[in-house]
């Protein structure tokens, strides 16, 4: 049992380590990067895709719980995310988010 609390542990610090590092570096970094320059533009277009891919591979390759779920649930959950987003909320990232939970969750409801 202290061998496995151990690991956790370990486990635990390396995690944040690996975070907060990163963290650090961006804030001492930060100042000395003008939010003009080509490198931070090209920051801000990695940092898309990298968010581009990530929805593309939950809504095409969904893992664990959205196994469950159809395509066409996943594709109306992320339609009635993206409205609410754009049209209704100004957009809102919390209502947005919100309402796709629900859709999926209304979806998943129906079905059964």
């Amino acid at each position: 049992m202290s061998e496995l609390v151990n690991e956790y542990l370990l486990l635990t610090l390396a995690c944040g380590a690996g975070t907060y590092l990163w963290r650090g570096l961006g804030v001492a970094v930060s100042s000395r990067i003008r939010p003009e320059s080509e490198l931070f533009a090209w920051v801000g277009c990695v940092a898309f895709a990298m968010i581009a891919g990530l929805i593309s591979r939950i809504l095409f390759l969904p893992s664990g719980a959205l196994e469950v779920t159809s395509l066409w649930q996943r594709l109306l959950g992320a339609a009635a995310a993206l409205a609410v987003y754009y049209l209704i909320s100004r957009r809102n990232l919390f209502a947005g988010v919100l309402a796709g939970g629900a859709a999926m969750y209304a979806l998943l409801l129906l079905q059964h």
